[in-house]
């Protein structure tokens, strides 16, 4: 059975990728498959989340066992086979590849051709330049900080209400009836 998956990024528009791999082949193969056709260092700390429909992560398949003191299981990419958790067309994945920073490609599973395999992953589509593996730290909050700022430009007056009081705004009817002392 073979596998195709559709890669998008949230920070570039145009970006694109499309990775046809064999479903029983372990999900480092997929790893290197999206790393070999955007150009990223493979030995980079990564993992991939299987998601609810609404982006939700449920599983993460990581690179390494960080030793985590969770109780729930560990799955690394080296001996997780695709097939075993991801099976039906439309699957959601996430693909962490900047912890530091968390940015991510966005993964669904497009197609699913059966009767077929493949001995090696093959990158179908290649749209777009990918965003850099790795950010600057003080580059990554300025932008997010000039994000934040264009967000906060954006709310008009009419999202804060005016700032001229009038009294007729305020009910005072009934007011004195309240009783504070409870």
């Amino acid at each position: 059975m073979v596998y195709t998956f559709r890669i998008v990024s949230d920070e570039v528009d145009n970006f694109r990728r499309e990775i046809k791999i064999d479903a029983d082949v372990y999900f480092m193969d997929l790893k290197n498959a999206i790393c070999e056709s955007v150009g990223y260092d493979k030995h980079q700390m990564c993992s991939f989340f299987l998601c609810e429909g609404n982006w939700e992560k449920t599983k993460e398949i990581t690179l390494e066992d960080m030793g985590s003191d969770s109780a729930d299981d560990v799955y690394l990419m080296d001996d997780t086979i695709i097939s075993d958790f991801i099976e039906d067309q439309g699957q959601r994945l996430i693909f962490t590849f900047d912890y530091m920073t968390d940015r991510s490609f966005f993964m669904e599973l497009k197609e699913i051709t059966t009767g077929k395999n493949m001995s090696e992953p093959l990158c179908t589509l290649a749209m777009g330049v990918p965003p850099s593996q790795t950010i600057d730290l003080a580059e990554f909050e300025a932008k997010a900080d000039a994000k934040a700022a264009s967000a906060i430009e954006e709310l008009d007056e009419d999202f804060y209400g005016s700032d001229q009081y009038s009294e007729d705004e305020f009910d005072v009817e009934g007011f004195d009836e309240m009783s504070f002392d409870d």
